[in-house]
């Protein structure tokens, strides 16, 4: 049974809207990832939207529990149920229809389609919903009702936000393999599992914890589809069912061992979490030291500590995850698409983290033999193995579990605090020592101007040293911080830097402007002193002509990024920005590196609309009217209630703060400098417009001019191939190779020494003309011993063979997979090198 696609047309044969799965990346400040069906729903319920005209909905949620309030991710491999990433069918009523009706289709869903027999199920129940007890008799005894309290049958997402009271259906999996003290209805045992929870949502949780009625009583329900998929398949346990086996079956491929063995939990582990590594990578999210990109980094390490269990010394998790993508390709088809994308960047983390995991193993087990009688584990420890070898909290008291052990968390913690101490550092040092308290006290926000100004007249309220302490007079030569009563100087944000300038008194330049910073929302500019300046001094504040150049490269990200989703597609998005005055950097979520017809198109796009000399136009409203217009923003920035949107016509919408051109016109013209990766699934794009853009090409022509005139060729394309044509006739013939040629299964195996020739040149020779080869040639030059060697479709890394050899030789070598080279001084030991880079390819071709 398709368990997703029955449930989904039941509903919608109820009068329900199918709703797709929203992403695990939530638009919601509150949550860490999408933990419920009813997170994209939220709105509706607390009646910030308007209900939809179809009232019902129903969907299938991918759902994430690792990190934040509702996190499961040390559960799973322990117990039958839990897992990191899991499916949630789910049922909803936006003030349509309540109680009644929700326990109705319920029943008949479970009965009917399910096919589970009514004997076996059983309810539980709020102790204060009588209405619902009621409701329920009208299918079950009600000796096989149960009330529970709030800890088991009142929902609520978070600390905060929508909730009520809730009713669950249990199914009785008998007592065959439920024999202990808590399997009974109500008990802690497993024979009495949890198959769907209907929340009765009727209120709205403050802040403080205030209980308010929600504007229609409405109807969330979350029943998960890997528990139901067991279920029907009369399994145990989850992981034992089909949706697992694909998963299960390529583990075992990978370590030669059985599911059912003893290292059944480590599989569980792994086929979990390369399910979470495949969808979060694919969706957007990728490594990093923080946020969501740690919750990721510790699921992928805590897979590969798994698979160090069970033999697997280096990268595997990426091949698992390859799996995952073709699992759910008719399902979520851009896991199919991104497949490539997700299984490198997955392949990356895990050789970083391997790198490390050896030493950090060795040091936690030499670390396991001193316990205390307590069971204590060395907080210090734990604290150099999460800060030198990369393995995180959790990892290490998951590692302890086994041993009855866990971390000393004040030795931890008392560490930390350390290194808190060690790396905090401010803008030139010293900043976040700043006490602002006393200044947010004597001082209120100052006023900026600068959108409508870029000079004004304006009275300096204080100064400040490098430690904000205050000054009451400054002299020549000093570097302070000022703060204006009002300001035209814009503060450094949105990836744009603080604008610089001058402060003028009495018609004459008292300082310059060297940055602006916004602190605790006071806008601050750092002056180097001229003339001396006093508190209450009044001033011309001028901003620096490269405002206008810097408002240029700021508008043109906002037309990059539009031409970016138009090109590559919607999953871009802003991962991070830098606006000068003469350059701008702009990185992106995108697998690949872009080929030169994207970046073409890419600045064509924009090219077009500063060649359309579209006004800009800016508006503020409510954050939700903003997001309804289509405006695109930064996932990681906090907005108001109200935003500021900056829009090109049709070409750019998006919340912003910054300085910005009136017409793209003024933008004068866009060039594409650069192209790179940041971090995986990261790329940035480097470009200049305006002055620089004029600037670049000034020089480019000139470039070609010089060309033209040592080329003596008014076509430089022309000349450069008669050039190389000139060159390749010139060219002496390569020297000869007098090289043994054995072939072992196949494969071209050349060992040798030769006495002239470029032996790097004479590898190329070889790859060319063999399909399968392991070739590794050695040359006298002066005083040393010089070899290459290269490997083609053949199971050696060639790096790791030079090095091998080179270290007889009494040097070390390098390269790639599939080309080295290498060195050495030790020229007496010339044939046992030989010997040993013969044997080492025999061995790699016979084993």
């Amino acid at each position: 049974m398709d368990i997703r696609n029955e449930f989904l047309q039941f509903f919608k044969n109820k009068g329900h809207a199918i709703y797709p799965s929203m992403p695990l990346v939530p638009n919601d400040a509150t949550l860490l990832f999408t933990n419920a069906g009813m997170v994209q729903f939220k709105d509706i319920f607390t009646g910030i939207v308007p209900r939809p005209s179809i009232p019902r909905a129903t969907s299938s949620q991918l759902c994430m529990r690792a990190g934040g309030k509702h996190n499961d991710l040390e559960n799973v491999g322990y117990t039958a149920r839990h897992h990191t990433l899991f499916e949630m069918l789910g049922n909803f009523s936006f003030g349509d229809y309540f109680k009644e009706e929700a326990i109705l289709f319920a029943w008949e869903f479970v009965t009917k389609n399910l096919g589970f027999k009514p004997k076996d199920l059983y309810i539980s129940v709020h102790e204060k919903d009588d209405e619902a007890v009621k409701l329920w008799e009208k299918f079950v005894p009600f000796d096989r009702i149960k009330k529970m309290g709030d800890k088991d049958n009142f929902w609520q997402m978070g600390d905060s936000g929508p909730c009520g009271p809730c009713s669950e259906i249990y199914i009785d999996q008998g007592e065959k393999h439920f024999k202990g003290s808590e399997d009974y209805f109500g008990g802690e045992g497993d024979r009495f599992l949890e198959i769907w929870n209907l929340v009765f949502m009727q209120y709205e949780r403050s802040n403080d914890g205030v209980l308010s009625p929600l504007p229609k009583p409405s109807i969330d329900t979350g029943m998960g589809l890997e528990r139901v998929q067991a279920l029907l398949e009369h399994k145990l346990n989850n992981f034992d069912s089909s949706l697992f086996a694909p998963l299960m079956k390529e583990i075992s491929e990978l370590t030669s061992l059985d599911y059912a063995s003893e290292f059944q939990p480590s599989f569980r582990v792994v086929a979990d979490h390369a399910r979470a590594v495949a969808f979060l990578l694919a969706q957007g999210v990728h490594f990093n030291k923080e946020g969501r990109g740690y919750v990721l980094r510790r699921i992928l390490r805590r897979a590969l500590r798994h698979g160090y269990l069970m033999g697997l010394k280096e990268a595997f998790l990426y091949k698992v995850v390859g799996v995952v993508c073709e699992q759910f390709a008719n399902t979520h088809a851009y896991l199919k698409e991104s497949k490539d994308m997700v299984m490198k960047e997955c392949f990356e983390e895990e050789e970083r983290f391997l790198e490390t995991l050896e030493s950090g193993m060795e040091l936690f087990n030499l670390s396991l033999k001193h316990l205390n009688d307590n069971k204590i584990f060395d907080g210090k420890v734990a604290f150099k193995l999460y800060d030198t070898f990369g393995f995180p909290l959790d990892l290490t008291n998951d590692m302890l579990r086994s041993h009855g052990a866990c971390v000393d968390m004040q030795g931890f913690e008392s560490c930390m605090q350390e290194q808190v101490k060690r790396s905090k550092a401010s803008w030139k040092g010293k900043q976040n020592n700043a006490d602002f308290s006393a200044i947010l006290n004597a001082y209120a926000p100052n006023i900026f101007v600068g959108y409508e100004t870029t000079e004004c007249s304006s009275q300096a309220l204080g100064f400040f040293d490098s430690d904000f302490k205050e000054m009451t007079e400054t002299n020549p030569n000093q570097e302070v911080w000022v703060l204006l009563e009002k300001t035209p100087f814009y503060a450094e944000g949105g990836g744009a830097i603080g604008d610089r300038g001058a402060l003028l008194k009495d018609d004459e330049e008292a300082a310059l402007v060297l940055d602006t910073k916004n602190f605790f929302g006071l806008n601050f500019s750092l002056l180097q002193i001229k003339k001396a300046l006093k508190k209450g001094d009044q001033v011309i504040a001028q901003v620096s002509d490269e405002r206008f150049e810097i408002a240029k490269h700021h508008s043109a990200t906002h037309l990059l990024q539009s031409a970016l989703r138009e090109v590559l597609g919607s999953h871009v998005s802003q991962a991070g920005s830098l606006v000068e005055s003469k350059r701008l950097r702009f990185d992106f979520s995108h697998s690949k590196a872009l080929n030169d017809e994207e970046l073409e198109k890419v600045e064509d796009s924009v090219n077009a609309q500063i060649f359309k000399h579209l006004n800009s136009q800016v508006e503020h409203m409510p954050l939700n009217q903003a997001k309804d217009k289509g405006a695109l923003a930064l996932f990681s920035e906090k907005y108001a209630e109200n935003v500021r949107v900056v829009s090109f016509k049709e070409a750019s919408i998006e919340l912003c703060g910054g300085i910005h051109v009136e017409n793209t016109g003024l933008i004068g013209g866009f060039r594409i400098l650069k192209e790179s990766g940041v971090s995986s699934g990261v790329r940035r794009i480097e470009a200049v417009c305006g002055k620089a853009f004029y600037q670049l090409a000034k020089e480019e022509n000139k470039e070609l001019k010089n060309a033209r005139i040592l080329l003596k060729n008014n076509d430089v394309i022309a000349g450069i191939n008669k050039l190389k044509e000139s060159v390749k006739n010139s060219q002496k013939t390569p020297a000869p190779m007098d090289l043994p040629i054995e072939t072992i299964n196949g494969t071209s195996v050349v060992v040798g020494v030769v006495e002239q020739g470029d032996v790097k040149e004479m590898i190329d020779r070889l790859k060319n003309k063999h399909e399968k080869l392991l070739a590794m040639v050695f040359k006298q030059e002066n005083e040393r011993i010089a070899l290459a060697c290269g490997v083609k479709n053949a199971p050696i890394k060639a790096h790791v063979w030079a090095n091998e050899v080179a270290q007889i030789l009494g040097g070390k070598g390098g390269g790639r997979d599939d080309f080295a080279s290498a060195g050495g001084k030790d020229i007496e030991n010339l044939q046992a090198a030989l010997n040993v880079a013969k044997n080492t390819a025999l061995k790699a071709l016979e084993g």
